[in-house]
């Protein structure tokens, strides 16, 4: 028998498999996936998404890069120098975003199907009870 956290890292691997298809279908990764969802929470300059996501400069740039190439997203300089740029997603971004957010839902639901509210509610107060528990020196 799997140890607790043996059986979260069996779980998240996963559910890591899963997204990167669902990703990989619509021709983005994870990462980018969840850049969209900043980008469409209205977290729109570098900086901002940078402090928000945790990623250095250099990994976002590649990333926003990457999403421009794509035109999954748009950038607008602003500013009197025209040095900072704003970020937005294109129509195919929030079409991408959209599409992708939708078979997530349709996988979670999947998941949770034969499961109660109650249920659910108690995982989700374990879990963030672990997470808690998992940031106490030891």
């Amino acid at each position: 028998m799997k140890t607790i956290l043996e059986a979260l890292r069996h779980t998240e691997k996963q559910y890591k498999t899963v997204l990167t298809k669902i990703t990989k279908d619509s021709g983005i990764t994870i990462a980018e996936w969840q850049l969209l969802q900043h980008l469409d929470d209205a977290i729109d300059t570098q900086d901002k998404l940078s402090i928000d996501m945790g990623l250095d400069n250099s990994t976002l740039s590649r990333q926003l890069h990457s999403l421009i190439k794509k035109e999954l997203i748009a950038s607008e300089a602003i500013g009197k120098d025209h040095r900072q740029l704003i970020y937005k997603l294109t129509l195919l971004g929030s079409d991408t975003l959209h599409e992708i957010n939708e078979q997530h839902k349709s996988f979670q639901d999947n998941v949770f199907q034969l499961w109660s509210e109650e249920e659910i509610s108690m995982l989700q107060i374990l879990l963030n009870r672990l997470s808690k528990s998992m940031t106490k020196p030891f």
